[in-house]
């Protein structure tokens, strides 16, 4: 479907990679990875017709629908709602059609619209659009909002939503969860892996390239390769190469250990909840993930605090919101070093609020804080970064916080976050969002901290950083809460959930896995209609007689769901059976010549029995969400 032969891409006299050969085809989910100014932005233009190749050929198929999240947001006065609906494009098409055959009262051509409208779900596209937001985090009050309400994040999520819309044949998306809250970022994951059309995607979030790419294209040392399997099948791939060097197998060898010390000595007490259990298995995972990242720039440590109190912190019985509002009851928690705490909970539960009132950022409105008198806050959120001053550099900010080191000293730290040579006195202003959370992790780390209070630690941090950060926390002795949206880093760094959500904040006894099973059940509680009266035994027999009757009446559509998606994932497996035997350099011999032809021939037929069974699987989907 879209054809890269020999592909070369410069932006002025830098060149970002060049003989890039490879095919991606329809339904294929591919993940881009690649450090920061590797060119992955700039493939994603040649895809959008931005830009043009400097050398090689890139070819696709005329009038293939190309969506992508716009990075504006124009400032309208149109409700929520209606600027989703704007990014189905055909639809609206249609409704202007129809909205002028009234006008001229054509009532033939009114016909023809009203069916043109029907196949292309415009009588359902309300409904859909509404799910979108919803699953996003928007209220059903937000819905009828106009745009020009919401805060940039929020817009974001519309831009997102918007592209989602559009019945597209490619979509393209870059760093699409870093405005989502967990919550989101686990209904986009599975918005994705039902998405029938062909996806390209930016990500540097490990779990959600895991779960939803089936092919990687990694741009490293200006050459762009396809790998089959997901990020973690990559991981593998590119460790191997990277082991057969003696210099990176030293250093990987050192990260092993030092991975390895960590997961050995938390193994003495890891049978106490199944999130340690988890958390178990993700460090045991890091092996491989290091021969991966031996080249990576990043290498950093926190020291070990110079004192520890215990405890470090207590609050009692406290209530925590704002003036007029209290988001969270009661609230009574006790850190002790060495804790390591991840919160969970729906957006708007009061995560973030938890975490300022912990960090002395927002006081409680009763109740009571306790502090340790050696107690020294790490504390790191988003909006740190724009407290930077954007007219200084990394080495006078670090040089603020330690007047007496040397700045070869300070050189040597800031070369572990990758600021180097004239980097470190560049002014912060033009720096990206990624190098000024690494700017803000910096100044976190150098003040040895005893208490790291982390809200969206990895927002902005490409996967080589993420992973630094990650074996760094590992490693920390100290006490850690942390609110991520990305799971690999909360399986790896914490050993207790807490949920906030109702109000109140109590422990989870589950892992990542069951949190995601306690949304769709939160999910289905709030989508089911309540009884007349909930206190009446005749009520709930009535509600079990109308379940029963609907999933009765529903039965023939669910049915030719599971079937239309039986007969996708049978063709998607024998298409990637015949694309891993075609990728065989050897089935291009001459004496192969005649079993080339077979597998050609058999891959076409596969291609088309797998295009029938995606629409039928779209039209049974649509038939089920119209008889509901």
């Amino acid at each position: 479907m879209l054809n890269f032969k020999n592909i070369a891409i410069r932006r002025g006299n830098r060149l970002l990679f060049s003989g890039a050969s490879f095919t991606i085809h329809k339904g294929q989910k591919i993940g881009l990875t690649g450090a920061n100014g590797a060119g992955k932005s700039s493939l994603f233009a040649l895809l959008r017709g931005e830009l043009h190749a400097d050398e090689g050929e890139f070819s696709m198929p005329p009038n293939l629908e190309v969506a992508h999240v716009a990075q504006e947001t124009p400032a309208l006065e149109s409700s929520a709602i209606d600027y989703v609906l704007d990014g189905d494009r055909e639809l609206r098409a249609l409704q202007a059609q129809l909205l002028a055959a009234e006008h001229a009262h054509d009532g033939l051509k009114l016909a023809d619209l009203h069916a043109a409208l029907d196949h292309v779900g415009g009588y359902t596209a309300q409904a859909r659009a509404s799910r979108l937001l919803n699953g996003l985090g928007f209220s059903t009050e937000q819905e009828s909002r106009p745009v020009t309400s919401f805060s940039g994040g929020w817009r974001m999520r519309l831009n997102l939503a918007q592209a989602l819309m559009c019945r597209s044949d490619v979509l393209l998306l870059d760093e699409p969860t870093n405005h989502l809250d967990l919550d989101a970022v686990i209904y986009l994951q599975d918005w994705l892996c039902k998405y029938p059309g062909t996806l390209l995607l930016i990500s540097h979030d490990r779990d959600f390239l895991d779960t939803i790419t089936d092919h990687i294209v990694h741009i490293e040392q200006s050459k762009a390769e396809i790998y089959t399997g997901n990020y973690s099948a990559f991981e593998r791939m590119r460790a191997e190469k990277l082991a057969q060097q003696q210099t990176a197998y030293e250093k990987q060898q050192r990260e092993i250990a030092h991975i390895q010390s960590f997961v050995d000595r938390f193994k003495a007490q890891a049978t106490k909840a199944r999130q340690a259990q988890s958390r178990i298995k993700a460090l045991e995972r890091m092996e491989l993930i290091a021969l991966a990242h031996v080249d990576s720039p990043f290498g950093f440590s926190f020291p070990a605090p110079k004192k520890m109190p215990n405890p470090l912190l207590k609050i009692e019985e406290a209530d925590i919101g704002y003036a007029d509002k209290v988001v969270i009851k009661n609230v009574s928690l006790s850190i002790s070093p060495g804790d390591r705490i991840g919160l969970l909970g729906p957006n708007g539960a009061g995560k973030s609020s938890l975490i300022k009132v912990l960090s002395g950022q927002m006081s409680a409105l009763t109740g009571k804080l306790q502090t340790a008198q050696d107690l020294n806050v790490g504390y790191f959120a988003q909006h740190q970064l724009e407290l930077l001053r954007l007219e200084e550099s990394p080495l006078w900010h670090l040089q603020q916080l330690d007047k007496q080191a040397t700045e070869k000293d300070l050189r040597n730290f800031l070369g572990g976050f990758d600021f180097r040579g004239d980097k470190v006195n560049d002014p912060v202003g033009p720096f990206s969002g990624g190098e000024k959370a690494r700017l803000v992790l910096a100044l976190l780390v150098y003040q040895n901290p005893n208490l790291l209070l982390l809200d969206e630690p990895t927002n902005h941090l490409d996967l080589e950083m993420r992973h630094a950060l990650s074996v760094a926390l590992q490693e920390y002795q100290g006490a850690l809460v942390v609110v991520s949206h990305d799971r690999h880093l909360l399986r790896s760094v914490t050993d207790q959930l807490l949920l906030v959500a109702g109000g109140k904040v109590q422990a989870f006894d589950g892992d990542l896995d069951d949190y995601k099973q306690w949304l769709a059940e939160q999910k289905k509680v709030s989508d089911d209609p309540k009884p007349a009266d909930s206190s009446g035994g005749a009520s709930r027999k009535d509600q079990r007689k109308l379940d029963a009757d609907r999933r009765l009446r529903l039965k023939p559509w669910l049915d030719a769901v599971k079937k239309a998606e039986a007969a996708v994932e049978k063709f998607d497996h024998l298409q990637r059976d015949l694309e891993e035997q075609l990728a065989d350099p050897a089935i291009y011999a001459e004496e192969h010549k005649e079993q080339l032809k077979q597998l050609l021939t058999r891959k076409s037929q596969i291609d088309s029995a797998l295009e029938q069974a995606e629409m039928d699987w779209l039209a049974a989907e649509e038939n089920l969400q119209q008889a509901e």
